[in-house]
């Protein structure tokens, strides 16, 4: 089966600054400012055409940064990607003007997305009925609740038959019967054998959505697999992490980066 996505060796780093100067001198002296933060190292993983894939993990474990690499908004530090086809993100306010109406945001990114004037016209009730905002519609994006913008993003991507779409969190926020839709019509995306992304902490979404999960803790793959090979073993890692104590946690996330330490320096970055 055709690969949709070849992730190899993903790394990515971000510089930390305790104030505008030090950003402002590293970069136009010499000397290093910053200290070296690395959202993502060394990930590598494939999908195939077809498949709905789950990204697990802790609060900052790379999920949301991942996403936004295969999505093509931010790149890669180091490593590979192989993205066929057309990948479009869905994440709270991903890609919209809070100073713009949600009307004009959808004719702005249509023109993005390269359709013609009339494409547009024949989209934008199709996109609007299904946000199901109404009247809110023409009101500015940034008066619009995080619920009623999640809406507006998803009605959007989903709208413009990507090849890849890629959830971050969207159906977290908003009403039941529009995350019901949404799962809806993210079902029938899958039965047209599109390839899926999907960032949750809902484990009963991922049961009854996806067929594969990826879990990443502090920036690395720890499991990648079915998720019934998966998923019970994060569930057991959520239980016995919720009882340590804070002192346990700290002691457990120093672990992890030391382990993230030990695998950047194994590799050339």
């Amino acid at each position: 089966m055709e690969k949709a996505i070849i992730a190899q060796n993903i790394t990515k780093k971000y510089k930390l600054y305790n104030s505008n100067k030090e950003r402002i001198l590293d970069l136009i002296t010499p000397k290093s400012y910053g200290e070296d933060f690395y959202a993502l190292a060394d990930v590598s993983f494939e999908a195939e055409t077809g498949d709905s894939v789950g990204f697990i993990g802790m609060n900052g474990s790379g999920k949301s940064t991942l996403s936004n690499i295969i999505a093509g908004i931010v790149p890669e530090t180091s490593g590979s990607l192989e993205v066929n086809g057309i990948a479009s993100l869905i994440a709270v306010a991903a890609g919209l003007n809070g100073d713009l109406s949600g009307r004009d945001n959808i004719e702005l990114k249509l023109l993005m997305l390269g359709l013609s004037k009339k494409e547009i016209i024949d989209l934008e009730p199709e996109i609007i009925d299904f946000s199901e905002l109404g009247k809110f519609i023409d009101q500015p994006v940034k008066s619009y609740s995080s619920g009623m913008r999640s809406r507006l993003g998803f009605a959007i991507s989903v709208n413009v038959n990507p090849d890849i779409l890629i959830i971050d969190e969207a159906l977290s926020v908003g009403d039941k019967a529009f995350a019901e839709k949404s799962l809806d019509k993210m079902k029938e995306f899958k039965r047209e054998g599109r390839t899926m992304i999907f960032v949750s902490h809902s484990l009963g979404q991922m049961k009854r959505f996806c067929d594969k999960i990826l879990w990443l803790e502090y920036g690395m793959v720890r499991e990648y697999g079915s998720v019934e090979g998966v998923l019970p073993k994060y569930e057991q890692f959520l239980n016995e992490f919720k009882g340590l104590s804070s002192k346990e946690k700290a002691a457990y996330k120093e672990k992890g980066m030391e382990k993230q330490r030990e695998l950047l320096e194994q590799t050339v970055l």
